[in-house]
């Protein structure tokens, strides 16, 4: 939605420009990190306030190290927001994909470039052409996460956070 969008755009230039913060770490809520961008803004001729590819971006270019503790899903602009950040932690039953191709849509925020910079052209292909979801344990392999944990991931995330 667009007020988790402008919360995510306001987070992180609000501690980027704290001294204090170390860190960012970015989970979702009620045991999801996000489902994706609703589709039905796309129907909006005018739409005001903030986009996913320029926070993704912003997440991206963040010279403090920014965590996604990723638990359920992170699909579609939920994934690309993943794939902004530096790291990923995802609990075991996490799953990862683009669904939105299923529905004629390519992702729109940068995914289809970040994806293979990150786990290469065979392995990004299939993901973003096919909309498959991938298991955390495949997601570790393909290098998409950096830990996978049976535990807390925003405990996981702070640990890594402050290791790195």
């Amino acid at each position: 939605s667009l007020a988790v969008l402008q919360a995510l755009e306001d987070g992180l230039k609000k501690a980027d420009a704290d001294p204090s913060v170390k860190a960012v770490m970015i989970c979702g809520e009620n045991g999801k990190f996000s489902a994706g961008a609703d589709i039905r803004g796309l129907s909006c001729p005018k739409r005001q306030g903030a986009a996913l590819g320029p926070i993704v971006s912003l997440i991206e270019s963040s010279q403090k190290p920014v965590v996604a503790a990723i638990e359920g899903v992170a699909l579609g602009g939920g994934l690309e927001v993943a794939l902004g950040c530096h790291y990923r932690i995802a609990h075991v039953k996490a799953r990862m994909g683009l669904p939105e191709v299923t529905i004629g849509l390519l992702p729109g925020a940068e995914g289809t470039q970040r994806l293979p910079r990150l786990i290469g052209v065979p392995a990004a292909l299939d993901m973003i052409t096919t909309g498959k979801h991938i298991p955390a344990t495949e997601a570790l392999k393909l290098g998409l996460v950096d830990e996978i944990v049976e535990e807390n991931t925003i405990d996981a995330a702070i640990r890594l956070a402050n290791k790195v």
